[in-house]
């Protein structure tokens, strides 16, 4: 388990710890779907069409969080009309390795997590 700065100490997830409210924000499934997706610059409705299942307003309210939060830079380009493009600041680049592997894990795992959920789900269907 990692420690505290108190040596020897354990770490002790306190309520107001600031990394609670940074993980809620950049570590729920659209944002992380949104940071795999941006390898390169994006504009809004190629995101939308990769993002399948992801509404407007969803997928703009984690467009500004990221925003927000320093992982994604947001730029007007100068066309008409005007359009447009999200793009991985450095810090939000620097998540994509172990967004990325997570996703992997996931996508590793997940037959044998929706076995042990079936699992679960005729257990407490039976008491």
């Amino acid at each position: 388990m990692p420690e505290d700065t108190t040596v020897g100490e354990p770490l002790v997830l306190s309520a107001d710890c600031p990394s609670r409210p940074i993980l809620d924000q950049i570590a729920d499934k659209w944002s992380m779907m949104v940071m795999a997706v941006l390898e390169q610059p994006t504009r809004f409705n190629e995101l939308k069409r990769r993002l399948d299942g992801v509404t407007q307003r969803v997928l703009t309210q984690t467009l500004r969080r990221l925003e927000r939060n320093g992982m994604i830079v947001r730029t007007v380009l100068p066309t008409s009309p005007v359009g447009v493009v999200y793009s991985l600041t450095p810090m939000g680049a620097s998540l994509r390795e172990p967004f990325c592997h997570l996703y992997g894990w996931t996508v590793e795992h997940s037959a044998q997590i929706q076995e042990c959920q079936r699992a679960y789900d005729e257990r407490v269907s039976e008491i």
